[in-house]
């Protein structure tokens, strides 16, 4: 029986393994969560509860900066997943949002560049703009271009 080793006693193992994003990990394992606070703090329990406190108001206020920034100029979104960003550095269920967005987006870039979608997206974008361009013209040719200020009164 070949074992895949040379020498005796040995016995070889399979483990079976997934590849992401050219990562290699153990299936089952959850690598990378948790909390990733220093040694030091994670060894003292209220130090530690502080520490998870602290980051979780930062987080807080980050995400809140970036909720009010999408009426708002800004770029709320980046923003909010910066503050999701903050969280995921002591929190698990911050981790795992982070890597189902991360996976959504990644799916959605490599559908966008497949050739059959970017065509009809071009060609939608291409009648929408048909279309208003068309509704833009009806409205100039039935009621004109007329300017909601008088320039001739200044």
């Amino acid at each position: 029986m070949n074992t895949g080793s040379n020498e005796s006693g040995e016995v070889a193992m399979t483990v079976d393994e997934t590849r992401v994003n050219g990562v290699r990990s153990e299936r089952g394992s959850e690598e990378g969560l948790g909390s990733r606070a220093p040694e030091f703090v994670k060894a003292r329990r209220v130090l530690h509860l502080s520490w998870q406190v602290g980051v979780f108001i930062v987080g807080l206020a980050v995400v809140v900066a970036g909720i009010i920034m999408l009426p708002l100029p800004g770029p709320g979104w980046v923003v909010i997943f910066g503050g999701m960003a903050i969280w995921a550095t002591e929190f698990v269920w911050a981790q795992l949002v982070l890597r189902w967005t991360k996976r959504k987006v990644t799916e959605a870039a490599q559908r966008a560049l497949d050739p059959k979608v970017r065509r009809r997206n071009i060609i939608l974008t291409v009648t929408g703009l048909v279309i208003v361009g068309v509704l833009a013209g009806i409205y100039l040719w039935k009621f004109g271009f007329v300017m909601p200020w008088k320039i001739e009164d200044q």
